[in-house]
């Protein structure tokens, strides 16, 4: 073997071993890119991120180093208009370079279902065995070890243009905030009033579809106590974007002190901006934009954050 192609083989190795260290490296830092993992679950979503962030590296800086390495070490001569040599098509070449982007596809497809699964997220498809003999369990996604699997809290959850509702049945009182208990099982019964919304807290990487006429059961357990973000993921209508809530996970023992507490607030409507928003556009002398729907009237809770 030539000097030269023994300088080109340990290139090529040299290269590879550097951009595969450099790509793993890269895929690390996606970890720091996210919210703190505030759920059990939420490592499953941040493991396939970091693949496939540690992917599209691997594949970037090999195209980019490829190039450059053409760029600087095969360059034409100063003056040397001449035409590149007549190469003919590579079979082997072509099959290659056809089956290695088959293969990371179905890599990739079949880790982000497992990973579908292991979250137990159901959304829409949950309809389509509505009227199937075969049975639909709950959506349970994957439980903490050494964490109790059997859902310990119930609460439900009421979509509706524009607010959440949260009922907690131990205590039979609403809250427009959501509380959860850390390191304990809670089940969700999502339910909506009126059209598609999604359930979706980044911090507990958790997106739920919630479908009209129709309760979807849903289990994670919080890990990491503080104050979260819950939005919806579904546009549904006008004033979607103010449709938020806050969500406290909390100690078991603040959880049911807090529990004990607002059950002794009496009902009253809480603050909600959609209806605000609606309230002062139908005063206004002159109508801008167009007809909307109009909000549902401000929920009654015993707590409103």
């Amino acid at each position: 073997m030539k000097l030269s192609k023994i300088l080109s083989v340990l290139t090529l190795i040299t290269g590879a071993i550097a951009i595969s260290i450099t790509s793993i490296w890269i895929g690390k830092q996606a970890y720091s890119w996210l919210p703190p993992q505030a759920a059990a679950e939420s490592h499953l979503i941040d493991d396939l991120i970091s693949f496939l962030v540690t992917l599209g590296a691997f594949i970037f800086l090999g195209v980019t180093s490829t190039l450059m390495y053409s760029v600087i070490f095969h360059r034409a001569e100063k003056g040397d208009l001449s035409d590149g040599p007549h190469i003919e098509g590579n079979v082997t070449l072509e099959v290659v370079w056809t089956a290695i982007p088959i293969m990371l596809v179905l890599w990739i497809a079949g880790y982000s279902s497992q990973v579908y699964e292991q979250m137990g997220i159901q959304g829409p498809t949950q309809l389509v065995h509505l009227h199937n003999p075969v049975g639909m369990e709950s959506a349970y996604a994957a439980p903490q070890e050494g964490v109790m699997s059997e859902p310990v809290e119930k609460i439900d959850v009421i979509a509706k243009q524009w607010a959440w509702v949260f009922h907690y049945p131990e205590k039979d009182v609403t809250s427009t905030e959501l509380h959860l208990p850390s390191d304990r099982r809670v089940r969700l019964a999502l339910q909506s009033e009126d059209v598609l919304h999604g359930f979706y807290i980044p911090a507990f990487r958790l997106k739920q579809d919630i479908i009209p006429n129709h309760t979807i059961d849903f289990e994670f357990t919080p890990i990491r106590q503080g104050q979260y973000h819950l939005t919806d993921s579904q546009y549904s209508g006008t004033y979607f974007a103010t449709m938020q809530a806050n969500v406290v996970v909390e100690s078991d023992e603040d959880y049911h002190k807090w529990l004990a507490k607002i059950a002794t607030h009496k009902l009253s409507p809480a603050n909600n901006q959609a209806a605000s928003e609606y309230a002062k556009a139908a005063n206004e002398p002159v109508k801008n934009g167009w007809d909307t729907v109009v909000p549902a009237a401000p929920p009654l809770v015993n707590y409103s954050g």
